[in-house]
C-alpha cells in the first residue's frame, strides 16, 4: 500500500568481497579502485602490505602500485568519470590491454588487462585453423570426385574382369556384378546369363556324378555292415531258398556257407522247435513276416536262442523278390532271465523255492480249490534246537544243516509238492491232493522220521526235529492270508506240546490268537489307567503260626472282563517288552508296601518275582536303587525271585547281573528250584540266598513217595549249602508235617492264606492268632 517501514541491509567486508575476484593469474589481472584514486585490488596488495600500510595511517593509492602509463589511464578515467573505457599501456616492455569498467553505486572502477601478444595469439590461431580447413576440403572434394569415377565405371569394370577370370578358373559359384541399364551394365547381364547357363551344364553332370559315387559307397557300406554284422542274416528268394548267410550266422551255428545255400529258409530253426515252424510258414505265406524268439539247428553243437525276425523285400512297385532273416543272439538274456528268476523264486542256499514263489504257488492252489474238486494241505514248520546249533557249532554248520534238511525233503515228497524256505530255519509244504487228515498226518511222520535221522556236521553228529503246524485247504480257510496264519498257529501249539510233534488247525486256536491279540492291545492300556493292584500272599512259620513276609503278586481286573488271570498275560507282556515297566511298577508298590509294615513294626520281607526280560534290563540295578532310597525300605528285607532259566542262559553274564544285585544289599531266591536245569556246580557260584521249592514237589504230598524224596533232598542240600528254604504250593495239615520233619518251616500256600489286598491283612493277623490260640 506503498507505505514505508524502513530499510534494511547487511554489510560485506570488503576482504570478503574481493577474495572472490579474480585479482591475478599468469594470463589476465585484475585492478579496482575507487574514484579518490584508492586502489582497492591489486595483484599486488597482498595481506602484508594491507598490514603495513594500516601501522603506518598511510591510504592506498593506485600510483604506489602502478607503473606511470597505467595511472596516466587510471587519473584520466576518474578525471573524466569514464563508465567504460578500453586502452593500451606499456608495463615491463610489453604492450597490455586494459578495459575500465565503472561501477555507478560503489563509484568503482575496475579494470581488466592482459598482455596484448596472449590477446592477439587466439586469432592467430584461428586463421591457421582456417586455412588448414581450406586445404582439407580440397582434399576432400578431390577424393569424392576420384570415388565417384571409380564407383561408377572403374569397379564395375575391374569386377567383371575378376568375376570372368575367376569363372574361367572353374570357380562356378562366382556372383557376377548386377546388372545397370547402360553400357558396362548390359555388359554384366550378358556374362552373368552364361555363367548361369553353365554352371546348370556341369551342375547336373556333377550330381549324376555325385548320385553315383553315393550308391556305390552306400551299397558297399550295406554289404560290409551284413557281412561284419552281429546278427547272423539269411536272404533268399521269393521262395524261400536262401542265396546268402553271412559270417556270423555261419559262426552261430557251426555249418559251413554251403550247407545253407540253396536250402529252405526254415531249416535253420532247431528240431526242438518243430511244432513252431508250422506256425511260421503259415504267417509267412499269409502276412510275409515274422518275428518271435527261438532256437536255430547247430552243427554238433547246442542249439542257440536267438531273436529271429523275418521280413520281405519289395521292389519299386510293391512285388516282393525275397526275403531276409536277421538272427540276433539271446542266450546270453535267456540265461540271465533263467537266473533272475532262480534269484527271484528260489532260495540261493537250498535251492528250494522262496517265499515269493511259495505264495504264487499257493495263490494258484487256492484258486484251483475255489473251483471245487480240489485240496490241499499246507504244512508249516520250523527246526527246534536250530539255534542251539547255529551257537554252538557255528553259522557254517547251520547253514549245511538247512542244505541237508533241503535235500532230504526234495527225496521224500513228490515232485509236484511246493517246499519251500521262507527264511531262517522256516519251511513250508504244499501237499496237492490232501483231502483228510489222515494222509497228511502220515505225510508229517514222514517228514519227522526223515529229518530225525541223524545228520553229520563236520566232526559232530547231530539229531534235529520239527514243530509241524497243518492246514487244510479249502477246509480251514479260502484264504490265502488266513491259511497261512492258521499253519503258523498250528505249528507254535506243536511247540507248546514238547516239539517234534505236528498240530492241525482249530477253530480254538484261532479264538487263543485273538485272545492274545486282545490281551497285548489292552495291556497298555491297562497300564496307562492303572488297572493293575498287587496282591501278598503271605510267607508263615509254621512253628508259631508267624508271618515272616510277603510275596507280591500281580493281578489285572479288566473294567469289562474282570479279573484276568496272570499265566494268560503274564507271557504276552514278556514277549512284547511291557513286563519291563510293568515290573518297575511292581518293585515300587511292594517297596512302599514294605515301608509301611515297618513303619507299623510289622514283620516285612517282601519277594517279587523278576522276568527274564526285567533281569536282563540294563537299567534294573540302577531303577532298583532309586526305588530302595526313595521309599526307605531296607534292602535286606527285599528278596528277588529269579528262576533256574533265567541264570542259565548266559551264565557269566547272570552272575555280573546277580553281584550288581547283591551290592545294593537285597537278597537273591531261586524260584521254582527243581523244575528246571538244577545244575549244582552253577548253583554254587551265584550269589543266592534263598531256595524256594516248587509247588509241584509239594502238592502230592504225601500220596507221592517220590515227591516226597525229592522235597526232602532239596531241603537238605539247601541246609548244607547254608541257604533258607521256602516251600511254596502248601495246602493241607499233612503237607505242614512233613516239611517240618525235615527242617523246612518258612511256608507259603493256601493253608495259610491265598493272595489278597493290603486292606485285607487285619483280617489274616487275626486267623493266624486264632490258630495259634
Amino acid at each position: 500500500d506503498n507505505d514505508f517501514f524502513g530499510v534494511t541491509g547487511s554489510d560485506i567486508a570488503l576482504e570478503t568481497l574481493l577474495a572472490q575476484l579474480p585479482i591475478g593469474d599468469r594470463e589476465q589481472h585484475l585492478l579496482v579502485f575507487d574514484a579518490k584514486g584508492q586502489l582497492l585490488a591489486h595483484p599486488d596488495l597482498d595481506k602484508t602490505t594491507l598490514e603495513q600500510y594500516g601501522r603506518e595511517g598511510k591510504k592506498l593509492l593506485t600510483e604506489d602500485f602502478v607503473n606511470p602509463d597505467l595511472q596516466k589511464l587510471v587519473s584520466e578515467t576518474i578525471r573524466l568519470k569514464l563508465p567504460e573505457s578500453a586502452n593500451s599501456f606499456v608495463q615491463d616492455g610489453e604492450t597490455h590491454i586494459i578495459n575500465i569498467r565503472k561501477v555507478e553505486n560503489l563509484n568503482w572502477y575496475i579494470g581488466i588487462y592482459k598482455k596484448r601478444s596472449s590477446a592477439l595469439s587466439a586469432l592467430e590461431e584461428l586463421k591457421v585453423k582456417f586455412f588448414g580447413l581450406f586445404i582439407l576440403y580440397a582434399i576432400l572434394v578431390a577424393l569424392l570426385l576420384h570415388q565417384a569415377l571409380y564407383q561408377l565405371v572403374l569397379r564395375r569394370i575391374h569386377s567383371l574382369v575378376n568375376a570372368v577370370v575367376s569363372f574361367g578358373k572353374g570357380q562356378l559359384q562366382t556372383e557376377f556384378p548386377k546388372a545397370n541399364k547402360d553400357e558396362i551394365g548390359t555388359l554384366n547381364g550378358s556374362f552373368r546369363d552364361m555363367a548361369i547357363e553353365i554352371r546348370k551344364l556341369i551342375d547336373g553332370l556333377n550330381q549324376r556324378i555325385s548320385e553315383k559315387e553315393i550308391a556305390e559307397k552306400a551299397a558297399n557300406r550295406l554289404s560290409k555292415a551284413v557281412a561284419f554284422s552281429g546278427t547272423g542274416v539269411v536272404i533268399t528268394n521269393q521262395d524261400f531258398e536262401i542265396k546268402y548267410v553271412n559270417p556270423k550266422m555261419v559262426e552261430m551255428t557251426g555249418f559251413e556257407e554251403r550247407h545253407f545255400i540253396g536250402s529252405p529258409l526254415l531249416n535253420i530253426i532247431s528240431q526242438e522247435m518243430a511244432i513252431l515252424v508250422d506256425d511260421i510258414d503259415i504267417d509267412l505265406r499269409s502276412r510275409n513276416y515274422w518275428r518271435g524268439d527261438t532256437l536255430l539247428q547247430g552243427n554238433e553243437r547246442q542249439s542257440v536262442w536267438v531273436s529271429l525276425s523275418i521280413s520281405p523285400i519289395r521292389e519299386d512297385g510293391g512285388e516282393i523278390t525275397s526275403y531276409v532273416a536277421s538272427a540276433q543272439d539271446i542266450s546270453f538274456v535267456k540265461e540271465s532271465q533263467r537266473k533272475m528268476e532262480q534269484l527271484a523264486y528260489f532260495d540261493t542256499l537250498t535251492g528250494l523255492a522262496n517265499r515269493t514263489f511259495f505264495r504264487m504257488q499257493l495263490r494258484k492252489s487256492m484258486a484251483l480249490a475255489e473251483r471245487g474238486h480240489y485240496a490241499f494241505a499246507l504244512f508249516y514248520f520250523d527246526l527246534d534246537e536250530f539255534k542251539r546249533i547255529n551257537d554252538t557249532l557255528g553259522h557254517d554248520a547251520g547253514d549245511q544243516l538247512l542244505v541237508e534238511v533241503a535235500n532230504r525233503l526234495k527225496k521224500r515228497l513228490r515232485t509236484e509238492d511246493t517246499i519251500a524256505r521262507l527264511g531262517g530255519d522256516e519251511f513250508a509244504v504244499l501237499l496237492s491232493g490232501i483231502e483228510h487228515q489222515t494222509h497228511a498226518m502220515e505225510v508229517a511222520n514222514t517228514i519227522q522220521r526223515t529229518l530225525n535221522e541223524p545228520i553229520k556236521l563236520g566232526n559232530n553228529e547231530v539229531i534235529i526235529s520239527a514243530s509241524i503246524g497243518i492246514t487244510m485247504a479249502p477246509f480251514d480257510s479260502q484264504e490265502e492270508d488266513q491259511l497261512l496264519k492258521h499253519a503258523d498257529l498250528a505249528m507254535y501249539e506243536a511247540k507248546a506240546k514238547g516239539r517234534n510233534t505236528f498240530h492241525f488247525y482249530s477253530q480254538e486256536l484261532n479264538a487263543a490268537a485273538n485272545e492274545r491279540l486282545f490281551i497285548e492291545n489292552e495291556l497298555r492300556t491297562g497300564i496307562r489307567e492303572g488297572q493293575f493292584r498287587v496282591y501278598y500272599q503271605p510267607q508263615v512259620d509254621c512253628r508259631n503260626n508267624q508271618v515272616v513276609g510277603y510275596e507280591a503278586l500281580i493281578r489285572w481286573f479288566h473294567p469289562k472282563e474282570g479279573m484276568i488271570p496272570p499265566t494268560k498275560f503274564i507271557p504276552i507282556a514278556e514277549a512284547t517288552g511291557l513286563i519291563v515297566e510293568l515290573g518297575a511298577w511292581i518293585l515300587q508298590e511292594a517297596c512302599e508296601f514294605a515301608a509301611r509294615l515297618a513303619s507299623q513294626d510289622l514283620k516285612n520281607n517282601i519277594s517279587i518275582n523278576l522276568s527274564a526280560r526285567q533281569f536282563k534290563d540294563a537299567n534294573l540295578v540302577s531303577t532298583l536303587d532309586k526305588i530302595i532310597k526313595q521309599t526307605g525300605v531296607e534292602p535286606k528285607r527285599l528278596h528277588l525271585e529269579l528262576t533256574e532259566s533265567m541264570l542259565m542262559g548266559h551264565v557269566e553274564a547272570a552272575i555280573l547281573q546277580l553281584h550288581q544285585l547283591k551290592a545294593l544289599g537285597v537278597s537273591i531266591s531261586i524260584d521254582d528250584f527243581g523244575t528246571g536245569y538244577s545244575s549244582l556246580s552253577y548253583l554254587k557260584r551265584f550269589p543266592v540266598d534263598i531256595l524256594k521249592v516248587d509247588r509241584s514237589f509239594v502238592k502230592d504230598i504225601p500220596q507221592d513217595s517220590n515227591d516226597m524224596e525229592i522235597t526232602a533232598a532239596i531241603i537238605a542240600m539247601a541246609q548244607k549249602l547254608k541257604l533258607n528254604v521256602v516251600a511254596e504250593g502248601v495246602e493241607t495239615i499233612e503237607q505242614i508235617e512233613f516239611l517240618q520233619n525235615n527242617n523246612c518251616y518258612i511256608v507259603q500256600g493256601y493253608y495259610y492264606s491265598k493272595p489278597i489286598p493290603e486292606d485285607e491283612l487285619p483280617a489274616l493277623y487275626e486267623q493266624l492268632n486264632s490258630l495259634n490260640s
